[in-house]
């Protein structure tokens, strides 16, 4: 999209910014030369059991705060051992607890993708930001995407660059900016999503290391993310506005302005559709609301409480994550024309279980490295 700048200007930055380029390309090829996450994840599994091998002689003065007997290493290159983690294999990878509520969650994400729901209201959010406020709402934007599995890189990526050409801004500067969000500030959100029961499922086990009846909370990291979410705004405002697009000045646009692509208009299907479907999230919020809202609500826990972990509310989180991101999508289409019959919700949730192919790779070999090490 932009063409290179020239000897002088390049010339002007060989001080600092020389060195600072010179030194994210080495991290850059670096970090090109790592192996795959999933190879990552094995070859973690076999250092484990090496280590575990070297160290089970040992005997440690600390103490297992699990039965307060003295620490020792359990061998895990031994037969026994061999044996059951093959016989454990498959069992350790279907309840790997950041599984199944992963795939659930974005079972309704995918259909409140594909019937534009989502898209829709990344739209809204963006058409009517001033100018002014650009930069932190495209990020904001960028954020917001990550309940969708795949719209921030085909949808908030692209559309920054097209919003900020249309704002009179250098389109660069906010293809970088929705990058950011995106990319950089991938697990900051300040609504519950796919990621918080995924973060908890993690810190669950963690947990049950040391206390095998410690249950976590669903939201319990939901506050660390929506600060950081925050943070992922208020850095990539300073660096866009202040850093970024002043060092773009000087890049001029390859191609016709005229030919830049422009971002679609919402019909008065789609608004009309984006209307019923949040008037339907609304709608089961205050029924959710109403059903908890009495003291013998089969949604509260013995004591009355409904954010204790005895609480079925809390064990409804990513259920209702899925249904309150299904029904709005669905009446969201049927309204906006987007489905015809229920073939396209399946449809929708088959793409989205499409996109999870990678996570499931990873998903296997990250749930057989803690296990072998316990």
């Amino acid at each position: 999209m932009a063409k290179t700048r020239s000897d002088e200007q390049a010339k002007a930055t060989v001080g600092g910014g020389g060195f600072v380029s010179r030194f994210l390309n080495g991290i850059e090829a670096a970090g090109n030369r790592l192996p795959d996450p999933a190879i990552l994840f094995l070859l973690l599994l076999v250092l484990t059991w090496i280590a575990s091998a070297l160290l089970a002689p040992i005997e440690f003065a600390e103490t297992d705060p699990r039965n307060g007997e003295p620490l020792r290493i359990a061998n895990q290159l031994t037969g026994a051992a061999l044996t059951t983690f093959l016989v454990q294999l498959v069992p350790t990878f279907t309840g790997f607890a950041p599984l199944g509520v992963v795939l659930v969650a974005l079972l309704g994400v995918g259909v409140a993708e594909k019937t534009g729901f989502i898209n829709a209201g990344l739209k809204l959010l963006l058409g009517f930001t001033s100018r002014s406020l650009l930069t932190p709402m495209l990020i904001l934007a960028a954020i917001v995407s990550h309940s969708a599995a795949d719209a921030g890189y085909v949808l908030v990526i692209p559309l920054g660059g097209v919003i900020f050409y249309a704002a009179g801004r250098h389109p660069l500067a906010g293809i970088s900016a929705a990058f950011a969000g995106v990319s950089g500030g991938f697990s900051a959100n300040f609504i519950p999503s796919g990621i918080d029961p995924l973060l908890q499922g993690f810190t669950q086990q963690a947990a049950q290391i040391l206390d095998p009846d410690r249950m976590v909370n669903p939201l319990s990291n939901l506050g660390f993310t929506a600060v950081s979410s925050l943070l992922v705004i208020g850095v990539g405002w300073y660096l866009t506005d202040r850093v970024i697009e002043p060092r773009l000045q000087a890049t001029p646009i390859d191609g016709d302005p005229e030919e830049m692509p422009k971002m679609d208009e919402l019909t008065d299907r789609d608004r009309r559709g984006f209307a019923a479907g949040v008037g339907a999230l609304v709608a089961g919020l205050l029924l959710l609301a109403l059903a908890a809202l009495p003291a013998a609500s089969p949604l509260r826990g013995p004591d009355g409480s409904l954010t204790s972990f005895a609480a079925p509310l809390m064990g409804m989180m990513v259920p209702l994550i899925f249904l309150l991101f299904l029904i709005p999508g669905v009446v969201h289409g049927y309204v906006a024309g987007t489905v015809k019959t229920h073939r396209d919700i399946v449809a929708g949730m088959t793409a989205a279980m499409g996109t999870m192919a990678y996570y499931l790779v990873m998903a296997f070999f990250g749930s057989t490295t803690p296990t072998s090490a316990c």
